[in-house]
């Protein structure tokens, strides 16, 4: 596999964005992210800029990984926020224990299938490890069994915890997790 995965770097919030806005328009993009391309593009560029600065190499509390192809375009990414024992998540649960929360999982439907979300996940899971996350976890809607699998295929099983989705009445998340190997 010829990709080269790493961190961004704050200069580049530009390719950020325009990744972003590529997994919105995914067919599957309603399953898989909690915003619409339309609210994305909306965001000014300091948005963009913060969202970049906060998740870039060297920052702490998150950390965004890219996949960038043989020809220097970035074909992938997910992020993996840290959230601290104590807190309560973004859907209003306690947090236990110092984990991850991989977010914002996407490859390019050219390059799926070639092992490529097991690199940037490998990437991910390492980064979160060396913050000191006890576990990582994600959430995943319901109806997304690609997705599902695809989790369960590099480690993470289902908790058994179940997140409404409140913009969409009736529909709801699953949380999945995989705890640090201590071995």
């Amino acid at each position: 596999m010829n990709y080269k995965v790493r961190s961004i770097r704050r200069d580049e919030w530009p390719r950020a964005k325009a990744l972003r806005l590529a997994a919105l328009r995914d067919p599957v993009a309603h399953l898989a992210f909690l915003e619409t391309y339309e609210q994305a593009e909306a965001h000014p560029d300091s948005f963009w800029q913060e969202r970049a600065a906060g998740a870039c190499e060297g920052a702490v509390g998150a950390q965004q990984i890219i996949a960038e192809g043989p020809d220097g375009e970035w074909v992938g990414t997910l992020t993996v926020l840290i959230e601290e024992a104590g807190s309560m998540d973004w859907a209003g649960f306690a947090v236990e224990r110092r984990q991850g929360h991989v977010v914002g999982v996407f490859v390019r439907p050219e390059h799926r299938g070639i092992g490529l979300t097991e690199v940037l996940f490998d990437a991910g899971l390492e980064w979160a490890w060396a913050q000191g996350a006890e576990r990582v976890r994600l959430i995943v809607h319901e109806d997304n069994g690609r997705a599902q699998r695809l989790y369960q295929k590099v480690g993470f099983v289902p908790t058994g915890v179940i997140v409404p989705l409140p913009q969409a009445e009736g529909e709801s998340e699953l949380e999945f997790a995989l705890e640090r190997d201590e071995g």
